[in-house]
């Protein structure tokens, strides 16, 4: 299974809805139990928009438009990136060369949360991630019923400052969905899809990209 669906039946189990998985990227899944909808997770170069490293590079970028005085700049970010990474001319130096360089962008996303209750711009980099988050959300949720929703993953540490704008979110886009607490972790869903397979009670729909089911006679 991919490491979103085990995500999904960790958070919410074989029932209809979405889950919406946020750590350093972002990625969010959602079934019908007919098929399986995913939006997002496409690497912090082309997506996973409102995750960790997305939240940590308009942190940064807003830095760097203090430090040049350009608007939209933050004084309270520049103060924070520099020190966490130095010198505000040598961020780039220190970010580009970098292999890790989503969890390096991510590792400033904290800071942004805690400057977001006494910074606008701060404030309004975790309610652009809210609503990204939303969208991806509402891309993969089923339409009709009363699906269930759930967020999962370390953001969420990011506390109201984005939980909050988050949850007004959710409730614009999905009202017919309800908001429920993850029941786990991806583990757990491992855990749970093996125990339906040896069962033969796998209820989730099949998918070659999704979830899908090796047999002895597959080679």
């Amino acid at each position: 299974a991919a490491d979103a669906v085990t995500a999904y039946v960790g958070a919410l189990g074989p029932r209809a809805g979405a889950v919406v998985a946020a750590g350093t990227g972002l990625i969010a899944t959602g079934t019908d139990l007919t098929r399986w909808r995913r939006a997002d997770g496409w690497g912090h170069l082309l997506g996973d928009c409102g995750g960790g490293a997305w939240i940590g590079r308009a942190g940064l970028e807003a830095a760097l438009r203090a430090h040049d005085g350009r608007e939209g700049g933050s004084a309270a970010l520049l103060a924070r990136a520099q020190e966490r990474f130095g010198p505000a001319a040598g961020i780039p130096g220190q970010l580009y060369p970098r292999t890790d360089r989503p969890a390096v962008l991510a590792s400033f996303a904290p800071d942004v949360g805690a400057c977001a209750p006494g910074d606008p711009v701060a404030d309004g980099i975790l309610r652009a991630a809210a609503a990204h988050m939303a969208d991806s959300a509402a891309a993969v949720c089923p339409r009709g019923g009363e699906p269930l929703i759930a967020v999962t993953g370390g953001l969420l540490k990011l506390g109201d400052p984005l939980v909050v704008p988050l949850e007004e979110e959710l409730a614009k886009r999905l009202p017919q969905a309800r908001r429920t607490a993850a029941e786990g972790d991806p583990l757990d869903g491992s855990v749970r899809i093996a125990r339906d397979l040896a069962a033969d009670a796998l209820t989730l729909p099949g998918d070659e990209g999704m979830l899908w089911v090796r047999t002895a006679g597959d080679g």
